[in-house]
């Protein structure tokens, strides 16, 4: 076998495929894979956006993350001016709205092109120019809507076709549908011209004047020098251990790696699994993910800068506080900010054992897109999750982050590599695809598909398919149960590869994003 990719849109699992048919590695085809899904997935990443890339590397069982994040822009402006940002309700179903800020004023500076091309020259084994070439044929050629696309551009078409450029690329008379053709040419061109001048054009060259000009004329704060002096950043990941495995995951300012590292301690500590579903499995991880709720409480934004924090928060002394904590039954008063769930995913494993868990986004984009570029920008500036206790980033400086991209280690090789979208809740999905696969014995495929829990505060929520007298017995416990019917990407949507232990690959995307994974033979 050649490897395994996994994504959120069957095409951007297909072009990691098709690179390592062609003789690339683990990061040629999570590269390629990235590129192709600015097009397939449009509405939630692009070169717009910002990420990171977890690499673990075969030849000396390294791991480093590349940190490609949003950055906070005004580099040379004042503290003051600017315009405000535009609310925008976003109707995700029946039972949730929700406001977000978008317009250039919500716009930081992207980190994808960087981030994309820094592992390229770091990791990777094809030519540069190689790996657009899908990515164009699909953006020229165009695809089918499928139905999760469709309801990402139902759901966002407020921010997506807001103004005109945006109805330029999506269409003046609604929003498009399940099977309507999507096409894209000013992006192919911007694709083009980054195959052909490499990522400097975006930072320092044509397209970073262009950038900066519109975003300034209409009150963002993007400059030149933000774009500029925009660099990737290699983070030593966050770890722990979990019954003889090694979780590996985004290190801070980032906090969603920290703090599915911390849950895993909490349930190493709190002794054997009990079996998948029952109620004594779902109370085991809702406590847990109670537990990494109250540690990003408080100063906890202010601490994932100061350094530091992951010998702090999965110290001995720590976890034991939370299982303490757990036992003791003490509850959590409030609920954490939450932002959009548009995160994308790709993982790649490689015949050689090298992987990549790549994890990226626009928020849930700004609306606002470079004219004659089909770059839509982020909204990264509107987030409430990454802006909480009202910290102010200097001009530069890492905005933070939930995503998770993540890698399970047995005896120093890959055992699983996964990450997800879900704001909030790709904790959860991180985590509980983690559980299912090593303590349950789950295929990725089972372990993807089965059914979620979320904490909200006090209230558990159960994704359709669970026992109903599990269900019944956790509020006999005292529990607020709510009862989904069926799957909802709600509950995140996550991409997963897996080294099975006759030494097989396997591959699964989510189904509640049409995710997709293909294993090369």
């Amino acid at each position: 076998m050649k490897g395994a990719v996994a994504a959120g849109h069957p095409l951007t699992a297909a072009a990691g495929a098709r690179i390592l048919e062609e003789g690339g590695n683990a990061v040629d085809a999570c590269v390629a894979a990235a590129f192709v899904s600015w097009v397939a997935e449009s509405p939630l990443t692009g070169p717009g956006a910002g990420g990171f890339m977890l690499v673990h590397r075969a030849r000396d069982r390294s791991d480093r993350l590349l940190d490609f994040f949003a950055a906070a822009p005004g580099r040379g402006l004042g503290p003051d001016g600017g315009a405000e940002m535009a609310a925008v309700d976003v109707a995700f179903d029946a039972r949730a709205t929700q406001v977000f800020l978008v317009g250039p004023a919500s716009c930081a500076v992207p980190g994808a092109p960087a981030g994309l091309a820094l592992a390229h020259r770091r990791y990777g084994k094809l030519p540069w120019a190689e790996l657009l070439v899908p990515a164009v044929e699909v953006a020229r050629s165009g695809l089918e809507l499928n139905a999760a696309q469709a309801f990402l551009h139902r759901i966002l078409d407020p921010i997506l076709r807001r103004e005109e450029a945006g109805r330029g690329v999506y269409g003046d008379e609604r929003p498009l549908e399940e099977g309507d053709p999507l096409r894209m040419g000013e992006l192919a061109g911007t694709l083009e011209l980054l195959a052909a001048e490499g990522v400097e054009t975006m930072y320092r060259g044509e397209l970073a004047r262009r950038t900066s000009e519109s975003v300034r004329e209409r009150g963002g704060r993007i400059t030149e020098a933000d774009l500029a002096e925009y660099r990737v950043i290699r983070r030593r990941p966050v770890r722990a251990t979990y019954r003889g495995v090694e979780f590996v995951s985004n290190p801070p300012p980032s906090s969603g790696g920290l703090l599915v590292a911390f849950a895993l301690r909490i349930l190493d500590r709190l002794g054997a699994p009990a079996p998948s579903g029952s109620a004594e499995a779902i109370e085991a991880l809702a406590e847990a993910m109670r537990e990494a709720a109250r540690v990003r409480g408080g100063v906890f934004l202010t601490e994932l800068y100061r350094g530091g924090a992951p010998g702090r928060i999965l110290s001995d002394e720590h976890v034991a506080a939370g299982v303490a904590a757990i036992r003791g039954r003490i509850p959590l008063s409030g609920r954490e900010p939450a932002g959009s769930p548009s995160t994308t995913h790709i993982s790649v494993v490689d015949a050689r054992g090298n992987a990549a868990s790549l994890s990226a986004s626009t928020g849930c984009g700004s609306g606002f897109f470079v004219p004659g570029t089909g770059v839509q920008l982020n909204n990264m500036l509107g987030e409430s999750d990454l802006t909480a206790e009202g910290r102010l980033a200097r001009p530069g400086e890492r905005l933070t982050s939930m995503m998770a991209p993540s890698l399970v280690l047995a005896g120093g090789r890959p055992r699983l590599v996964v990450g997800s979208a879900g704001s909030i809740r790709l904790r959860g999905a991180v985590l509980q695809t983690v559980l299912n696969v090593v303590d349950h014995r789950m295929s990725v495929e089972k372990a993807l598909a089965a059914p979620r829990v979320h904490l909200e505060g006090d209230v558990l929520q159960l994704e359709g398919g669970f026992d109903p007298e599990a269900a019944d017995r956790l509020e006999r416990r005292g529990y607020p149960v709510v009862r989904w019917s069926e799957r909802n990407l709600y509950f995140g949507g996550a991409a997963a590869v897996a080294f099975r232990e006759d030494g097989g690959l396997e591959a699964a995307g989510d189904p509640r994003r049409s995710g997709a994974g293909v294993v090369v033979s």
